[in-house]
């Protein structure tokens, strides 16, 4: 059984931080390409950020701010999120897709809220 469960959105600020987490079991974690997305009301599922073993990469949105990363170890994928706007306000999905980055995820998690106030 595979399960994605992200935690530590909330509310904060606009200009401030946060970071969320993305807690991955019943797939070997370091064989995943991890991803990052999210979703405001009303609007379409964008992607924010992608992991490999070797690489890691970003919306344009959002490049500069953003940080993800993982670590194999404790089976986690991070996204620290820098000088957030309201723009970044959606709840935010995690997502893994074995080996390759490229293609339709295979697996999501339930996704977390991230509220920004102006």
């Amino acid at each position: 059984q595979v399960q994605l469960v992200e935690s530590g959105g909330g509310s904060v600020q606009a200009g401030g931080a946060l970071t969320l987490s993305c807690a991955a079991s019943g797939i070997t974690f370091s064989g995943y390409c991890m991803g990052w997305f999210r979703q405001a009301p009303g609007k379409e599922r964008e992607w924010v950020a992608a992991v490999t073993r070797v690489t890691t990469t970003y919306a344009e949105r959002v490049k500069g701010r953003f940080t993800a990363s993982r670590d194999n170890a404790k089976s986690t994928l991070y996204l620290q999120m820098n000088s957030l706007k309201a723009e970044d306000t959606a709840m935010y999905y995690c997502a893994a897709r074995w080996s390759s980055c490229q293609g339709t995820y295979n697996y999501w998690g339930q996704g977390t809220q991230v509220t920004v106030s102006s």
